[in-house]
């Protein structure tokens, strides 16, 4: 089963007049990029809270948001550096008065200056840790089944891009044979209009056919690519949770094969095939960067 990395979980613990909120995002990523927004309560449970997630979310681009709400340490205000806050203020006097400009409402001024107002300080209660535990792991729980769901829905459409790939490589051998005939055939009227009424070997001509034909023969490329196609269904259904790493190395393969079969083509057929090949290659490329 596939995974997707877009995700959504949300949820919501209450006791009495004390609730917190857990919000829970994230987007495709090749690491796990999280971003977490949060009382400073819980700030001594930081690094707790990042490995809660690391454990549940893996990989991806994430945003957690943590509201805690009915609490007297949510309520705090923080308070004023009344150095820092006289200092600027002296200045800010100091340099309107030298330049004559309007001093305006400098105290607001000031306190829009980092540092000037300290954040309160406080720990958690135990029971606003509980709340904010217990919905911590409600979201996740939500916001794997928002994976799980958005992974399946990609798996149908890999399935069906997979499998238009090999039904195109099936349409190549028709084409394939009489791309010989017609390739043989060419020579053969080129070598007449060229040589004239001259003899021409016919031995010599056979042995430079094949050869010819030789280099031009993609037999070996279409059995590659149909097993690269049947790995990458084999692994779509695989246990592994995540798979998007394995599943762009197979279609990086497949890719490979394809570029090489529009390079051997030398047939307007082939050719149309092959670009049919690569649009679907390219879709899911597209998915795949969304795959856990």
């Amino acid at each position: 089963m596939l995974h997707s990395m877009t995700a959504y979980g949300r949820s919501t613990a209450q006791e009495g007049q004390i609730k917190s909120e857990v919000e829970l995002r994230s987007v495709n990523s090749k690491f796990l990029d999280l971003r977490i927004k949060m009382p400073l309560i819980f700030k001594d449970r930081e690094m707790e809270i990042r490995q809660l997630v690391s454990t549940h979310v893996e990989r991806g681009k994430v945003e957690l948001n943590i509201t805690v709400t009915g609490s007297e340490h949510t309520i705090e205000a923080p308070s004023i550096d009344p150095v820092l806050f006289r200092k600027y203020v002296r200045e800010l006097q100091a340099l309107t008065t030298e330049l004559g400009l309007p001093s305006g409402d400098i105290v607001s001024q000031v306190l829009r200056i980092p540092q000037v107002l300290v954040p309160a300080e406080g720990s958690s209660s135990e029971l606003e840790w509980q709340l904010t535990h217990q919905a911590l792991m409600e979201a996740f729980t939500a916001f794997s089944h928002f994976r799980r769901t958005e992974g399946a829905a990609l798996a149908s459409d890999l399935v069906l891009r997979i499998e238009a790939i090999q039904a195109l490589t099936e349409q190549l051998t028709p084409l394939e044979e009489d791309r010989l005939t017609k390739t043989r055939t060419r020579i053969r009227q080129n070598l007449a209009d060229f040589l004239e009424n001259e003899q021409v070997d016919e031995n010599r001509f056979e042995q430079e056919i094949l050869f010819y034909l030789e280099k031009m023969d993609i037999h070996e490329e279409k059995v590659r690519l149909a097993q690269h196609c049947v790995y990458f269904l084999q692994e779509i259904e695989a246990d592994d949770r995540e798979k998007g790493r394995k599943l762009n190395f197979i279609s990086q393969e497949i890719g490979r094969e394809i570029n090489t079969l529009g390079a051997k083509a030398y047939d307007s057929g082939i050719q149309q095939i092959v670009i049919l090949m690569k649009n679907e290659l390219e879709k899911i490329k597209e998915q795949l960067a969304n795959i856990l």
